[in-house]
């Protein structure tokens, strides 16, 4: 593991440390201590798999392919405001590809980008749950829906001034 990315993370990584102590002798330490790593750095970097492995004595492998099963893992750093375009079947008949276009064009970001200032991640996300307010995003936990491509800019300026 390169040693820079762990003095420059010390703390972040002393705090999975002590994760990886509660959970190392339980059954099914993996998934906590994987989340936990998450919430840490924001993503699981392949130094910070490594670590995990190394930890667990566990092939490098075993972790990567939880992260890249499980949809809350994610392998790459994501923005500030993560950006859930509901593609189900309710938006998607109501527009919502026009929306996910809007967004892409607007951000300068293809579905599953971050933008280079990581302030937005742009995902296109099944069923959010709110059909009837089709089409739905969600950016963090906020929800808006009944949208038009018009809208969309004046939803990413409130974001950006903040």
């Amino acid at each position: 593991m390169s040693a820079s990315i762990l003095q420059e993370n010390k703390e972040k990584f002393e705090e999975l440390q002590r994760t990886i102590d509660e959970y190392k002798d339980k059954e099914g330490p993996l998934m906590p201590i994987m989340h936990k790593a998450q919430d840490l750095f924001g993503y699981l970097p392949i130094e910070v798999q490594e670590y995990i492995a190394e930890a667990l004595d566990i092939p490098v492998t075993d972790i990567y392919g939880v992260a890249t099963f499980y949809s809350q893992f994610t392998l790459k750093p994501q923005g500030k405001y993560t950006i859930g375009v509901c593609m189900g079947t309710a938006c998607y008949v109501k527009g919502a590809q026009a929306v996910l276009d809007e967004l892409k064009k607007e951000l300068n970001i293809e579905a599953g980008d971050t933008t280079e200032d990581y302030q937005f991640t742009l995902e296109a996300t099944r069923c959010l749950g709110a059909c009837g307010l089709a089409p739905v995003i969600m950016i963090n936990d906020d929800v808006y829906g009944r949208l038009v491509p018009s809208d969309i800019k004046g939803i990413i300026d409130k974001y950006r001034d903040k």
